[in-house]
């Protein structure tokens, strides 16, 4: 009977954690598609640099899915006298809260994967890759009938180009010196990927300089130019790691050339603390949905008023634990409040499945009710 009620959960936990991914990924990866477009990447690549970004996402996701999943899979059962047959062939809540904490388990220790390992590695790697492409200025120019701008000063026209990589029409304006702008114009080129960097070989062309703020203009004819791109690449310089690129030892225990007033160290602390108990709310939830299920009368406006109290909770809960981290932040010590938030609201839950009725709502709402007549 646990693998029946498991198997209820697992279903709309998993089509919770589908949705929101989606609903996130689509907002989140708008960001890169503009990157992509302008540097003339393909498709593979975007579904790449997006597919690095979901670890990070499911760190936030998973625990918020399965509240919504477990909640719904336990209301199912209820509403269809599931719980109240097995109620009555004597399978006790005990044995009901073992599945939901099993599914519990199973999703915490996702998100435990995906915080310590998976989020960092999959930043450091889109990360890589982000500055590989913004540094390959070849592949943003090419471009056809269009006026590209790839980089500061430098603006890029081509009428078509051949499936063999062959140019028709260039145009480059290099407007750097703004008092000596230059423009290359060339019947046909092709560009090439040296050791050196991309270059731009222009056959059958001028090229043409203005001085003197525009009063003279000297032009030069050239049967073979080569003009070097790289000059305009994003150099790659060595930049320190963000939170979300730290594995967990880095964390802790950072290598940092500057902290003025040790403001970094407190925030990469704060953000490891927040990986290890972030994954405990799902042990939390997992309570605080059984609480709404199995505590209470069965009447219809009593049930919804328990689930409705218990989103509120389990949402002011995850909340106050990202507040909880700003404040580890100022406050070192502060970080004990990160483990309190998820265990005490588990413990209440718990008190609440036990019998113990800390928040007695119904009997509030209820008390200037008048009583049904028999």
């Amino acid at each position: 009977m646990s693998a029946y009620v498991l198997r209820q959960l697992i279903e709309p936990i998993m089509l919770f954690t589908f949705l929101l991914t989606v609903v996130i990924w689509l907002s989140q990866s708008l960001r890169l598609l503009d990157l992509v477009i302008n540097r003339g990447q393909s498709a593979p690549t975007f579904a790449y640099l997006t597919l690095m970004m979901l670890p990070q996402l499911l760190v936030i996701i998973l625990p918020i899915a399965f509240f919504g999943g477990a909640l719904y899979g336990l209301h199912r059962l209820n509403v269809e006298s599931e719980l109240v047959v097995m109620s009555a062939s004597g399978y006790s809540r005990a044995q009901l809260a073992l599945p939901v904490l099993v599914a519990a388990s199973i999703v915490m220790a996702l998100t435990y994967a995906c915080s310590l390992y998976l989020m960092p590695l999959g930043q450091r790697m889109m990360k890589a890759e982000v500055m590989s492409i913004r540094a390959d200025i070849g592949a943003a120019i090419l471009s056809e009938g269009n006026f590209n701008a790839p980089a500061k000063g430098l603006t890029v026209f081509i009428r078509r180009l051949d499936e063999d990589g062959h140019i028709h029409g260039i145009l480059v304006h290099d407007n750097r010196n703004a008092s000596r702008p230059t423009t290359y114009i060339a019947q046909n080129g092709v560009l090439a990927q040296t050791p050196g960097g991309p270059r731009l070989i222009m056959l059958n062309g001028t090229v043409e300089q203005s001085s003197t703020n525009g009063a003279r203009l000297s032009v030069l004819k050239f049967q073979r130019y080569v003009f070097d791109l790289d000059q305009f690449a994003e150099q790659q310089h060595q930049q320190s790691l963000q939170t979300s690129e730290r594995y967990l030892p880095e964390l802790f225990w950072p290598h940092l050339t500057k902290d003025a007033g040790g403001r970094t160290r407190r925030l990469l602390l704060a953000e490891a603390h927040n990986r290890l108990s972030a994954p405990l709310y799902c042990l939390t939830f997992a309570l605080i949905a059984l609480a709404t299920v199995t505590r209470g009368r069965r009447a219809r406006g009593a049930y919804a008023l328990r689930a409705t109290v218990a989103c509120v909770t389990a949402g002011a809960l995850r909340l106050s634990g990202y507040a909880a981290q700003g404040l580890a932040v100022r406050h070192p010590a502060a970080f004990v409040v990160l483990y309190l938030i998820p265990l005490l609201g588990g413990a209440a839950a718990a008190l609440e499945i036990s019998g113990i009725d800390l928040l007695p709502l119904e009997q509030f709402f209820r008390r200037d009710m008048p009583e049904p007549a028999r």
